[in-house]
C-alpha cells in the first residue's frame, strides 16, 4: 500500500499515457524505479504468503472455525480482484490482452453478460474509461482487505490459532512476546530481504516481456496467459472448452474452500 501510494501520485490513467507514465516514474522519479520493482514484485510476495497460509490452514482444519475461514475465503477474491485489476494498469500488451480476455468471460452469463461486459468496459471495448475505473477499484480494494483482514483477526482472537494436533488447551499456552513477535520479525525481514534483492537485481525475473511494449488493441500477443499466482485458473479455463463451465469451474475452484 505504501509504494502505491507514491506510484499513484506520478501515474496517469489515461491511455495515452498510461504507458510512459510507468516509465517516467521508472526513469525520472527519484526512487521510483525501486518502488515500481518492489510493488510489482510484492504482489507475487504476497501471493505466495497467501497460498502458504491456505495450505497452512487446510492441512491444520482451520475450516471447521467457519467464520474465520469464510472471511479469509472473502479476503482471497478481494485480493485477486485488487491483483488483476493492478496488472492492468501499466497498459503493456499482456495489460490491455489480458483485461479483454478475463472480462469477456463475464458475456458467459446468461442473459445478461453482454450488457455485463459493456457496463465493466464502460464502453465497446478496454478502453479509457475501463482502465479509469480499474485505477479507482486498484486504489480502494486494498482498504477494504485492510478491513476485512481485522475483522478477520477478531474472529481468530475469539477461537484462537489452530495448531498441528487440534487441541487448543489453555495450559499449552504462551505469550505472543517475546515468542512469536521475535519468530515474525524474523521472517518478516527475510521475506523483505528476499523481495528488495529481487527488486534490485532481477526486477523482471517474474514479468512478461510482452508487457514491455505499449498495448496495441490490433497485434494480438501469441500467448496470452496471466501472472503465475494466476496460472491454476488459467489452467481450468483453458481445461473446460465451454466459457460458462470453465467459468463455473474456476468460480467453484474458490468457492469450495
Amino acid at each position: 500500500i505504501t509504494t502505491g501510494l507514491f506510484l499513484a501520485m506520478h501515474y496517469t490513467p489515461d491511455v495515452s499515457a498510461a504507458f510512459s507514465s510507468v516509465a517516467h516514474i521508472c526513469r525520472d522519479v527519484n526512487y521510483g524505479w525501486i518502488i515500481r520493482n518492489l510493488h510489482a514484485n510484492g504482489a507475487s510476495f504476497f501471493f505466495i504468503c497467501i497460498y502458504l497460509h491456505i495450505g497452512r490452514g487446510l492441512y491444520y482444519g482451520s475450516y471447521l472455525y467457519k467464520e474465520t475461514w469464510n472471511i479469509g475465503v472473502v479476503l482471497l477474491l478481494l485480493v485477486m480482484m485488487t491483483a488483476f485489476v493492478g496488472y492492468v494498469l501499466p497498459w503493456g500488451q499482456m495489460s490491455f490482452w489480458g483485461a479483454t480476455v478475463i472480462t469477456n468471460l463475464l458475456s458467459a452469463v446468461p442473459y445478461m453478460g453482454n450488457e455485463l461486459v459493456q457496463w465493466i468496459w464502460g464502453g465497446f471495448s478496454v478502453d479509457n474509461a475501463t482502465l479509469t475505473r480499474f485505477f479507482a477499484f486498484h486504489f480502494l480494494l486494498p482498504f477494504a482487505i485492510i478491513a476485512m483482514t481485522l475483522l478477520h483477526a477478531l474472529f481468530l482472537h475469539e477461537t484462537g490459532s489452530n495448531n498441528p494436533i487440534g487441541l487448543n488447551p489453555d495450559a499449552d499456552k504462551i505469550p505472543f512476546h517475546p515468542y512469536f513477535s521475535y519468530k515474525d520479525t524474523l521472517g518478516f525481514i527475510i521475506l523483505l530481504s528476499t523481495l528488495t534483492s529481487l527488486a534490485l537485481f532481477s526486477p523482471n525475473l517474474l514479468g512478461d516481456p510482452e508487457n514491455f511494449a505499449t498495448a496495441n488493441p490490433l497485434v494480438t500477443p501469441p500467448h496470452i496467459k496471466p501472472e503465475w499466482y494466476f496460472l491454476f485458473a488459467y489452467a481450468i479455463l483453458r481445461s473446460i472448452p465451454n466459457k460458462l463451465g470453465g467459468v463455473l469451474a474456476l468460480l467453484f475452484s474458490i468457492l469450495v474452500l
